[in-house]
């Protein structure tokens, strides 16, 4: 079921009903970090992308794990282009809504301000229809934003988030990895600012964004701070195939790993993705700023890393 939600519907439903104390917390059972079965990095590998998905969180307990019975679901999949390698793919967003729904989930939701097209053009919309899942979309109204203080926050003091988000007890973060123009990489990390307000992303983007180091370090300080204040239960990460050339939008140069990486501590997911095609984590400042300000760690010491064929 798609509904796109405007103004006048998000006061009538009451979306931002207690949301006041909801700013700044983490949703319930998503602590963002914690290593689970001693695993920070569980990846299914194969032909087939949604029994993949479905493997590499099994190894990390099971999507009972993250979703409690009764519990309201939020999607976040990459619907940013059509292109081949630009988007999550469908079959990974099916596994996952099932996964939720068999763990008890009483509603699973794709949320997202994208237009209702880039859902239909990568098949996703369709996943939700024949899942029962609802498409949630918002229109790009500030009045569908709230203001989310961000602790230890350098680039930013505040993040503005969908209300809708608040709406629900989990969040499944569904990025595929790929290239970006600017900082060469997409990850967990940059994907949550599909729930931050376009008129907010844009003052990520400085006007030398793509070229100026300085402009550029400050995009991925805004990811970082932005990550302080949006804390996912799960991860799960497209990287079965993906661009690594005329990213983020494509259409560019596939890379095909057949891998779905999960787990709970993005700097250490988004570092296994960033190595998947030759990128140091540590030259990637969005994962290098991420583990100094503790949003978890890239170090090989420390990270566990679980790979299931399929």
């Amino acid at each position: 079921m798609v509904r796109t939600i405007g103004r006048r519907d998000f006061v009538k439903t009451g979306a931002a009903a207690g949301l006041t104390m909801a700013l700044g917390r983490t949703l319930a059972g998503a602590d963002g970090g914690r290593k689970a079965r001693g695993i920070d990095v569980a990846v299914g590998v194969g032909e087939d992308y949604g029994l993949a998905a479905g493997r590499a969180i099994e190894a990390l307990g099971g999507m009972k794990a993250f979703v409690r019975k009764g519990a309201k679901v939020a999607l976040l999949p990459n619907v940013q282009s059509r292109h081949p390698g630009s988007f999550t793919k469908p079959e990974i967003v099916r596994a996952v809504i099932r996964l939720c729904r068999e763990a008890g989930a009483a509603e699973v939701d794709c949320l997202s301000w994208q237009p209702i097209k880039q859902w239909e053009d990568t098949g996703l919309k369709a996943v939700c229809d024949e899942e029962g899942a609802g498409l949630r979309i918002y229109e790009k109204d500030e009045a569908l934003f709230k203001a989310v203080p961000v602790p230890g926050g350098l680039a930013l003091k505040e993040a503005r988030i969908l209300a809708a988000y608040f709406d629900h007890d989990v969040l499944v973060n569904m990025p595929i990895t790929k290239d970006h123009a600017g900082n060469k990489f997409t990850g967990t990390m940059k994907n949550l600012m599909g729930l931050n307000s376009p008129a907010s992303d844009r003052t990520f983007h400085r006007p030398n964004w793509k070229t100026d180091p300085d402009d550029v370090a400050h995009l991925e300080q805004c990811i970082v701070d932005l990550n302080k204040a949006v804390k996912p239960a799960l991860n799960v990460v497209d990287a079965t195939e993906f661009i690594v050339t005329n990213g983020p939008f494509g259409p560019g140069e596939l890379l095909k790993p057949r891998k779905v990486v999960a787990g709970t501590d993005r700097v250490a997911v988004d570092a296994y993705c960033a190595g998947l095609w030759g990128l140091r984590p540590e030259d990637i400042v969005q994962i290098k700023r991420g583990s100094d300000q503790g949003l978890g760690t890239f170090d090989p010491a420390k990270v566990v890393v679980k790979e299931v064929r399929v």
